[in-house]
């Protein structure tokens, strides 16, 4: 049995879209981290296009996806939601997500996601 108030945080890629190449990399893997504590997650990624949107889902044990938050690559300012806050790199095509005061519900794989506007129409 784990410690009380324990959260476990994993993490995952996935890449929206069509057959053209886009990358999106995630080199953590499970985080253990307790209640209260701030959370960072990083992502890399590749896009093909000048527009493009980046996603932060969880999915927690009962299965479920869930989003959390986005942000639009033509928009310099960070998005944030919540417990959730987004830093964008446009320039080294990076984007982590930042969870203030976790709570044992945030135990989840979390999941960073690539959509290329070159994909809108398909």
């Amino acid at each position: 049995m784990g410690l009380p108030g324990l959260l476990r945080a994993v993490i995952a890629s996935v890449c929206l879209g069509s057959i053209m190449a886009q990358k999106v990399t995630q080199n953590q893997s499970e985080i253990p981290v307790l209640e209260k504590e701030v959370l960072t997650l990083n992502c890399a990624y590749e896009a093909n296009s000048y527009t493009y949107y980046l996603f932060w889902y969880k999915q927690p044990p009962s299965g479920e996806m869930i989003f959390l938050i986005y942000q639009e690559s033509y928009n310099e300012l960070n998005a944030t939601k919540g417990q959730y806050f987004l830093n964008f790199q446009k320039t080294t095509s990076s984007i982590s997500l930042t969870i203030t005061d976790l709570q044992l519900e945030d135990s989840a794989v979390y999941f960073c996601a690539l959509r290329d506007h070159s994909d809108a129409g398909a």
